[in-house]
């Protein structure tokens, strides 16, 4: 089942919780504006060459339209189109003023050189120039774009429009980024982590994690949980995967994946077959690269007893349905990974009020808003008597129904 399948299977499960009007559901579903466009440009041998980008503007009830912009070989329609709807019941769960967006396009950044991104990235900003902004649809880094790739569109962008900081976040902290953003999604998955353990009588110290994917995210996610006492015993990426049963020393492996480019050729972990990680013995699994990794294939054959979605839509439904049977307890990407979006609304707080936070205060607001998600969830469980995950739907699709309704729909 593809990404928007599943993501429109998780709704409608949830608006059937939710009792909401059949006309209203249709609404919520339908995206407020799809992007598509094709953006050219010179490569540095003077040939041409184009691709498609786009962007998907699933809602706005709630405020700003937000989500990231992503450089993907796979990036198409239907993708974008789950993650923009993901983004608005997302910052709806940790109940910040956005509604949902998301953004791509078609391409291999590894093959392109510093000068063709830029290139390509200045083009798609002037295509869709005139339907993003900072009260209505800001972008954000996304795979295979950085703080960089935000510093061209915010340049590109105030040709038009005049300085406008707010136009993006996880920008370069040098044009208003904020402090604590590069940390935030790996920090706010620890957050959720921890909430999630502590409410089955646990705590990180002494659990053992396998963690797929080691970019930003999953790199972050590790060295927090290894400074709180957790034994990360697994991690893989594309460049491979390694395991230690006495756990792997982070620090050091960040070091030599900042050197060497690669995991492979660790002195302190032995070379595994990066499919058995998400079947490696472990407490606590926690998926930080593609969709769709847990199926009904392997899902039998996981071994973790927790699921922490630091990725976005890890889990196909099929095998959501095996881990649940199995006992397996799983906290949703629309909460787990909300960290980085909730500090991207901390940043653009702090554009427009042209007043920037220190770091503690930025990590100390990133806590309280993922604890106060969290409970938020557990109540509506409660209420409804369902899984983590429809808690977590329903409060984000209760919230957008509600404000669609205050502001005047009609059904």
């Amino acid at each position: 089942m593809n990404a928007l399948a599943a993501t429109n299977r998780n709704f409608r499960h949830a608006a059937r919780i939710l009792g909401l009007d059949s006309k209203l559901e249709k609404s919520l579903l339908i995206p407020f504006r799809e992007i598509k466009v094709e953006c050219t440009i010179p490569k540095d041998d003077g040939s041409l060459v184009s691709y498609v980008g786009f962007r998907v503007q699933h809602d706005n009830a709630r405020g700003p339209m937000k989500g990231g912009i992503r450089y993907h070989p796979e990036v198409d329609l239907d993708e974008v189109n789950a993650l923009a709807q993901l983004m608005t019941w997302k910052t709806a769960v940790a109940n910040l003023p956005y509604g949902g967006a998301k953004g791509g396009i078609g391409c291999s950044p590894k093959e392109l050189s510093r000068s063709e991104l830029e290139r390509l990235t200045r083009v798609f900003t002037q295509k869709i120039h005139d339907l993003i902004g900072v009260n209505v649809d800001v972008p954000a880094p996304d795979m295979g774009t950085n703080s960089q790739t935000m510093a061209w569109i915010l340049d590109e962008y105030s040709k038009f429009h005049g300085h406008s900081p707010g136009v993006v976040t996880g920008k370069p902290i040098d044009l208003g980024g904020s402090l604590g953003r590069e940390a935030a999604t790996g920090r706010g998955v620890v957050f959720a982590t921890e909430a999630l353990l502590n409410e089955h009588g646990k705590s990180i110290n002494g659990l053992t994690f396998a963690i797929q994917g080691f970019g930003n995210v999953g790199s972050w996610v590790a060295k927090l949980v290894h400074e709180r006492g957790g034994k990360v015993v697994a991690v893989s990426d594309i460049t491979g995967a390694l395991k230690n049963p006495n756990g792997l020393d982070i620090d050091a492996l960040i070091e030599h994946k900042e050197t060497t480019g690669v995991l492979n050729n660790f002195n302190g972990g032995v070379a595994i077959d990066p499919n058995e990680i998400l079947v490696h013995e472990c407490d606590v699994l926690i998926p930080c690269a593609l969709g769709g990794v847990l199926n009904k294939e392997n899902a039998n054959s996981v071994l973790a007893k927790f699921i922490i979605e630091a990725a976005n839509h890890p889990t196909d439904p099929e095998a959501d349905e095996i881990l649940s049977k199995k006992g397996v307890v799983i906290l949703p990407d629309i909460y787990a990974n909300a960290g980085g979006v909730t500090v991207s609304y901390f940043e653009w707080v702090q554009n427009i009020q042209g007043f920037m936070w220190d770091e503690e205060k930025v990590n100390r607001q990133l806590h309280n808003y993922m604890i106060k998600a969290f409970g938020n969830i557990k109540n509506m469980c409660q209420t409804h008597n369902c899984n983590l995950r429809m808690g977590a739907f329903t409060l984000g699709v209760d919230r957008v129904a509600r404000a669609t309704t205050l502001r005047g729909w009609e059904a």
